[in-house]
């Protein structure tokens, strides 16, 4: 059963780097409940403005508080909305612990239960062709949301500072993957040892994280705050991917104090 309608926490702290906004939250549970009624909002007015709405998620721990919250949330016409999500490891079966559309299905998907979800293949026949087949998908459905988390090196999506690309001429590819995002997952328990963790995946690039009317970064966590520090107050730049949301107005930056402790002022 759906929780009733939450108000909106109050953030602690907001100010602006750059064009980006940022809130900071006191706990990582309001974060994620702000942000889910931020993006509540959005979807709202995607579908009553033409019908249907498009949104594009992400993956991982930091993002249990946001989707949760989401999934709880009155209000929302799921059967209205198309989800997409932005990467997936080359190689990995469905059904893998470290899936990703399988951490959707169990953590939003499968309670909202939306009109459509687009996976990102793991093991397509041929990789190229289903990088463009999601490359149309998403042109087909120009995303109104795009959720989306810092990885600990800055990342967005598999746009790993080796190889992230802020004029990336694709919105769909194969990448090689950081030893640090890597890392990452292990971390997080998603695989028992670095050297089973994939080396390549497909992900959205810079330029497709972009697109979406509206974006909303969702970075919790004290294991974030050097990230948020580096994409805050470094230089804009591909050696720290988050950075380019500065750059923008169409985005929206929700700390907790954990991932805050470095902001300066």
């Amino acid at each position: 059963m759906r929780e009733q309608q939450t108000t909106m926490p109050k953030p602690d702290r907001q100010l602006q780097i750059d064009r980006l906004p940022v809130a900071v939250y006191a706990s990582n549970a309001e974060m994620g409940l702000a942000a889910a009624l931020a993006a509540r909002q959005i979807l709202q007015g995607a579908i009553a403005e033409r019908g249907a709405a498009h949104v594009i998620l992400a993956t991982g721990n930091s993002q249990l508080t946001f989707l949760h919250a989401l999934r709880g949330l009155e209000g929302i016409d799921w059967a209205k909305v198309r989800v997409f999500h932005m990467d997936e490891y080359l190689g990995i079966g469905p059904n893998h612990p470290a899936s990703f559309p399988r951490f959707l299905r169990r953590h939003i998907l499968d309670a909202v239960q939306p009109g459509a979800f687009y996976p990102v293949p793991s093991q397509p026949q041929d990789v190229e062709q289903a990088c463009r087949d999601y490359e149309a998908l998403l042109r087909q459905y120009p995303a109104d949301l795009v959720a989306l988390g810092w990885g600990e090196n800055g990342h967005i999506a598999f746009n790993d500072p080796p190889y992230a690309d802020f004029d990336d001429p694709v919105w769909v590819k194969v990448v090689a993957l950081d030893e640090a995002s890597r890392r990452q997952q292990v971390g997080e328990g998603h695989f028992p040892s670095l050297a089973s963790v994939p080396t390549h995946a497909i992900t959205l690039t810079v330029p497709a994280l972009l697109a979406p009317r509206c974006i909303l970064a969702i970075v919790p966590e004290a294991r974030k705050a050097a990230a948020v520090s580096a994409c805050l107050y470094g230089p804009v730049s591909e050696d720290h991917p988050g950075s380019v949301l500065r750059t923008v107005d169409h985005a929206r930056l929700f700390l907790d104090a954990e991932s805050a402790r470095g902001l300066q002022g």
